[in-house]
């Protein structure tokens, strides 16, 4: 089968489910103009997914933005570095069910079953063509270089969108739902520890996610800061691109070496974790982020260089500027290193996304709701958004909850309220049909007077068979 066979082939299977109906949504009316019925802002895997599922609802009145250009959302051709995605090749996701649309038909479309069989683990550059060609064949509504500045309330149940960028419309855009599709770093900002960002200069370091001249480095000396696989992926990476040593630093003396995901997958807690209590969401959460390790694919291409070096049990004390380079003081000595790479992750806070500065007060966190036994309390748990089973923020006050109606997260700051469902591969299969259909209800909710109204006062005759002799 051909590429274009295939697209042939997806054509045909929406059919069959008929795919794009007539909307049943009551369109909403405002002076300042047009009113979408949903808009997704970001237009990575989790936004295009959404969009598939909404127009699979009948909703098509959505519109997708996305602050980057066309074929680059997301982060796997920008600052995504490791080979291959991290889940094995044969995940199911924002195919939402249907075959066509699976990265493997997409592949074996263009490159036979044989080829498929060959495979390993999917490559992040062709994750991202698949992503590419998925927007393509489902046409779905997305704009690029348009970036949300703020999300604002106009008390007539629908938000104004603020934006800004080479592909923005001169005035705000209007939206009955706004679903937050907008990644790792969605909930809050990448993190730099300060004991960094207030002592070095900006071109000593970088963070994982923001771009790195390799080239520069070349023959130089670096250090990475953190355990995670993002890490090794930048070692590797580094290394690959001429550095002349690699060393990671890692805080624990270990490195964990059991993956909860492989038991998560086949226990039934990706798909059924909005139903655990908050205890149990707490623990599961605690235990995941303490146990998961990098892939054994991650740490051996990176180990495999000459010029990696591993340090366990080594934090980083204190980071001084000395002759232009990084003297970094660990417990057992002091390293100098010319460029620093920062694999500490993110931190989750609401009051760093300036497009939910008018909402950030009233957002309900974990610590509001759940306190910990202190064996596992964790302040960085406590700080993620207590959400609804539906993807919703909730309120610190109840008075102030309708504020937030129609505002869906669906984005790593999920993970403590709704598990991996938005912020993985494996769990998206579950989670874009829950969110879908929250939007859809709260849509079908807040017409029901009208719809009801319509549905008593319906009266066009349809039987049309002579009763009697």
């Amino acid at each position: 089968m051909s590429l274009e066979a295939l697209n042939k082939q997806v054509r045909r299977d929406l059919s069959f489910l008929a795919f794009g109906g007539e909307d049943w949504v009551r369109r909403a009316h405002h002076p300042e103009g047009h009113v979408y019925d949903a808009v997704i802002i970001g237009g990575g895997q989790c936004g295009l997914g959404v969009a598939f599922g909404l127009l699979r609802e009948r909703i098509s009145n959505i519109l997708v933005l996305d602050e980057n250009v066309e074929g680059y959302e997301g982060p796997w051709v920008t600052y995504a570095r490791m080979m291959t995605l991290r889940t094995v090749k044969q995940l199911i996701s924002i195919d939402l069910g249907v075959p066509s649309l699976t990265f493997r038909s997409w592949w074996e479309a263009q490159f036979g079953v044989q080829s498929w069989k060959d495979i390993d683990k999917i490559s992040r550059n062709d994750w991202m063509n698949y992503l590419r060609w998925y927007r393509k064949v489902l046409q779905l509504p997305v704009v690029n270089e348009v970036k949300v500045k703020l999300i604002e309330p106009t008390g007539d149940d629908v938000y104004r969108l603020h934006v800004e960028g080479a592909g923005a419309s001169s005035q705000p855009l209007l939206a009955r739902k706004v679903i937050l599709a907008t990644g790792i770093q969605g909930g809050g900002e990448w993190h730099v520890p300060s004991i960094i960002s207030a002592t070095l200069p900006r071109h000593l370091y970088a963070h994982t996610s923001e771009k790195i001249d390799f080239k520069a480095l070349q023959g130089k000396e670096v250090a990475i800061l953190g355990g995670g696989a993002s890490a090794f992926d930048n070692a590797n990476f580094a290394l690959s691109e001429g550095v002349s040593s690699a060393h990671v630093f890692v805080r624990r003396t270990e490195i964990p070496r059991i993956n909860p995901m492989r038991q998560m997958r086949v226990s039934g807690l990706i798909e059924r974790f909005h139903v655990l209590s908050d205890a149990d969401k707490y623990a599961v959460i605690d235990h995941y982020f303490k146990h998961q390790p990098p892939t054994n694919d991650t740490f051996e291409r990176a180990a495999s260089h000459s010029g990696f070096q591993l340090h366990l049990g080594a934090p980083w004390l204190d980071v001084q500027h000395e002759a232009g380079k990084a003297v970094i003081t660990t417990p057992q000595c002091n390293f100098t290193f010319d460029f620093l790479i920062i694999s500490t992750g993110l931190m989750t806070d609401h009051s760093l996304r300036p497009e939910l500065k008018l909402f950030e007060p009233h957002i309900a966190r974990w610590g509001d709701h759940y306190h910990a036994p202190p064996e596992i309390a964790n302040h960085k748990l406590d700080a993620y958004p207590y959400l609804g089973p539906d993807f919703t923020f909730t309120c610190r006050d109840r008075k102030d909850s309708k504020l937030l109606h129609g505002l869906f997260v669906f984005n790593y700051s999920a993970i403590v309220s709704c598990g991996i469902s938005a912020s993985s591969l494996p769990g998206m299969k579950y989670g874009i049909p829950r969110l879908v259909s929250a939007v859809a209800d709260q849509l079908f909710s807040d017409n029901r007077e009208e719809i009801l109204k319509n549905f008593y006062a319906y009266n066009e005759a349809e039987f049309v068979g002579l009763l009697g002799g």
